[in-house]
């Protein structure tokens, strides 16, 4: 049985309108949620990071930092859906949000119904990346390196390898595609989310920490390669 069925989806709400807050943890409590709030983005900072929340309300007027930039910070290492909740109605500021990284955006004032109903759906598509992303899969292996996808264990010459959670998911996302090259644009909204930029800054500094921790020399990699000006290639498993 599903999360969404049972009602135990975890919501962290970053709005600093005391009375809106207020509102809206009444109403997902009243819907079995379980709803988690901050006042403004560097608390609300910390408690995407520490919760790892099924989903993200957020208002961009907040007091100490501009809801945007809350957006970009979060699709450094995530991509849990992101429901912008503002007074901002202008179409500009709807695509600035969108292609910063948020998923849904809904304008105030709004209906419970209408946020119940987005909340739903995102919610649902959430479920339905994750199923796509955790199916069952034998065992990665080339030549020193093993990836164990049911058990989320890498191995180098035997011995357990710490990855980052965005580290494993990258690496992973290559050894299941192994001997194809994936593009960054591809890799990058995997990972990061289909609004993410263009920016691959972020996907070269994670490839460069993993092979400094799987390769023997990184700069004569024996399991994952760039194709310049591609993307990357992940030998073919043995």
């Amino acid at each position: 049985m599903s999360k969404t069925k049972l009602g135990k989806n975890n919501i962290l709400l970053i709005e600093d309108e005391e009375s809106i807050r207020s509102f809206i943890s009444t109403t997902l409590k009243n819907q079995n949620y379980k709803i988690t709030t901050a006042s403004d983005g560097s608390s609300g900072l910390h408690l995407a990071a520490s919760l790892c929340p099924d989903i993200i309300l957020l208002d961009l007027g907040l007091p100490d930092m501009d809801g945007m930039e809350v957006i970009k910070k979060i699709r450094e290492w995530t991509a849990v859906p992101i429901i912008v909740i503002s007074a901002r109605s202008n179409e500009h500021e709807k695509a600035r949000a969108l292609d910063s990284g948020a998923d849904d955006y809904i304008t105030k004032p709004f209906s419970t119904v209408e946020l119940l109903a987005r909340i739903r759906t995102s919610l649902r598509h959430s479920s339905q990346m994750h199923d796509l992303t955790s199916t069952s899969q034998k065992p990665y292996h080339h030549g020193n390196l093993t990836i164990n996808f049911d058990d989320h264990v890498v191995m180098l010459d035997g011995t357990n390898i710490h990855l980052t959670q965005i580290e494993y998911k990258l690496l992973t996302l290559l050894a299941k595609s192994s001997g194809k090259v994936l593009t960054y644009t591809f890799i990058m909204e995997k990972i990061w989310g289909p609004y993410t930029d263009n920016n691959n800054q972020i996907l070269r500094v994670n490839m460069a920490n993993i092979r400094r921790k799987i390769e023997k020399n990184p700069a004569t990699p024996e399991h994952v390669f760039t194709e310049i000006g591609i993307g990357y290639r992940m030998a073919e498993g043995d």
